[in-house]
């Protein structure tokens, strides 16, 4: 583990190779799992707002659900809120392209210059997971290692992309650059210290 500007940081995170191939996958982690996606206190605030600029890119489904659950849910064992789920499956907020491949309808909103808000920031950061809470005392960043990635972590292997650099723009969206800059610092100090 490394300590970066109070968030401590696991060596997998620095130094795993991972890089989606949605073409594998087609974007499995938008509707596996036993939950939505965590939310953060004001994301919960900003999917409020925000549902009127990305209604029109959802699904009939999940907007339906959205309608009768609301724009997140409380996940008892998750400990958090999360995107409300369709039928226990899919995210909410999931749409499909041409070609099946799983899209945020939020993320196509805000491609579109709909919204300011992306995407929530624990789908930006996917597979690096946000443990503890600020408030709590503590935040640290971890790897989630799942099968559904598999193709991911060949695709990183054979392209020779760290984790951090893959998830770079979540990272600087969440932390800021100067905190990125220190994470890049940490991974090169583990990389010569594994070669010498």
């Amino acid at each position: 583990m490394h300590l970066i500007e109070d968030i401590l940081v696991s060596d997998d995170v620095l130094t795993e190779a991972f890089a989606c191939d949605l073409e594998a996958c087609k974007g499995a982690c938008c509707w596996k799992g036993d939950f939505g996606a965590p939310l953060d206190l004001e994301e919960v605030e900003t999917l409020q707002r925000i549902l009127p600029e990305i209604q029109r890119f959802l699904s009939p489904a999940g907007l339906s659900v959205i309608q009768s659950e609301g724009t997140s849910v409380y996940f008892e064992d998750l400990g958090k809120p999360g995107t409300p789920l369709i039928d226990g499956g899919p995210c909410a907020y999931l749409t499909f392209d041409r070609l099946g491949v799983a899209q945020c309808g939020i993320e196509k909103a805000w491609e579109a210059g709909e919204t300011q808000f992306r995407k929530p920031i624990s789908c930006h950061l996917y597979p690096i997971r946000v443990l503890g809470h600020p408030a709590a005392g503590y935040e640290a960043l971890n790897y989630e290692r799942w099968e559904i990635c598999s193709a991911a972590c060949s695709r990183g292997k054979q392209t020779r992309m760290p984790l951090y650099v893959f998830a770079r723009e979540a990272l600087v969206r969440k932390y800021g650059t100067s905190f990125y800059e220190a994470l890049a610092a940490a991974a090169a100090h583990l990389s010569e210290e594994s070669t010498e």
